[in-house]
């Protein structure tokens, strides 16, 4: 990490929003109980090389200052989405305090890298609920893996469902955060539902992008239209019952030809670092097409005048993204890169975090 101070630019604080009263459909009580037995508070995973731990990476990170409880809602497709919601041990019964979504990584699960923000921004005084994106974790969803932005989307918007009727949560005061994959899922859920006060974003992937041209438009178009048709074909495959494939997603070995960007994932996903055994980051072949009609940035100017942050590494191969969307965005907005950090860097290393910036953002703006 180089010695240069983070760049920033300056973002007008927001007005604060009217306090609303919340509906009291669930005890106090019940919901902040610390339930380590079933919330999913991970651990790492046992007999795997330990990954590097550089600059406090720390993805299973736990905090005595913070309850966690598993909850469960319904999105609008009637499935059921997991996830665990965060709150300050000191939180004022009868108050009623900002709360903040945060998503996990494409492919990824609640336990890799969205407990950890979530974690951190409960320990500055903000209800947080982590959530497992629908056909991943321990939310619903058949065949598991299956790419479905929209439904995505509308997993951010069932989780602001749920924290607008909890007793102890400002229903006017509700952020989200997306990390990677889930930084343009929360933008296309922002741009339908203004109910997200403020949205921010770590090592955002634009997923249709990625898929539609590759990073730096790498893919040419005979190439896309190759592997549209190797998808279609799959359809026939698993239609008559064939076995499902499996695309993209990290390597399940390193070879010598393996790249700089398959060890960096490979260093999170495959060590004790940041494995669960409950995800291989492998979404379906015959579904990841569905990525080509995926176009988060468009319109996301009418996103404004909510404020948005976008954070990304200095030498993150994904930069390109957050880059595009700051310069798309509407006003008021800001963006972050952190010196000498990668994309994965901002999953877990949190003396690369900027978690200062993003409680200063959700405080002003929430």
């Amino acid at each position: 990490m180089t010695d240069r101070p983070m760049t920033m630019k300056r973002l007008p604080a927001a007005n604060r929003r009217p306090l609303l009263w919340g509906l009291l459909l669930s005890s106090f009580s019940t919901l902040l109980a610390c339930a380590s037995a079933s919330a999913s508070v991970a651990r790492p995973t046992p007999g795997l090389a330990s990954g590097d731990t550089a600059n406090g990476a720390d993805n299973f990170y736990t905090s005595d200052k913070v309850t966690v409880q598993k909850v469960v809602f319904k999105n609008q497709y009637k499935m059921n989405v997991v996830g665990n919601l965060f709150a300050p041990k000191d939180l004022n019964r009868g108050a009623r305090i900002p709360a903040i979504v945060v998503g996990h990584p494409m492919g990824a699960v609640k336990e890799q890298s969205a407990n950890l923000y979530a974690t951190k921004l409960a320990e500055q005084g903000f209800v947080t609920i982590s959530l497992d994106l629908s056909f991943w974790g321990e939310s619903d969803g058949q065949p598991r893996n299956v790419v479905a932005p929209d439904i995505y989307a509308e997993d951010f918007s069932a989780a602001v469902d749920f924290l607008r009727t909890q007793p102890f949560v400002d229903r006017e005061r509700i952020g989200a955060i997306g990390i990677c994959g889930s930084g343009s899922f929360v933008i296309s859920a922002a741009k339908i539902d203004p109910r997200m006060k403020a949205i921010a974003t770590v090592s955002m992937y634009d997923m249709g992008a990625a898929n539609r041209n590759g990073l730096r438009h790498s893919v040419t178009l005979g190439q896309r239209k190759k592997f549209l048709e190797e998808a279609a074909l799959q359809r026939d495959v698993e239609f008559v019952g064939g076995e499902t494939r499996y695309t993209s997603g990290t390597p399940e070995e390193l070879t010598d030809t393996s790249t700089a960007m398959d060890r960096e994932f490979y260093d999170f996903y495959r060590t004790a670092r940041g494995h669960r055994p409950n995800t291989t980051t492998h979404p379906t072949l015959s579904s990841n097409t569905r990525f080509m009609n995926f176009y988060p940035f468009t319109d996301i100017e009418t996103i404004a005048p909510r404020p948005m942050l976008f954070i990304a590494g200095e030498n993150a191969h994904s930069r390109e993204f957050s880059d595009e969307a700051y310069r798309l965005a509407g006003e008021p907005k800001e963006l972050v890169i952190v010196p000498g950090a990668g994309h994965v860097d901002l999953y877990d290393r949190v003396n690369l975090i900027p978690f200062d910036k993003l409680t200063t953002f959700f405080r002003s703006n929430l």
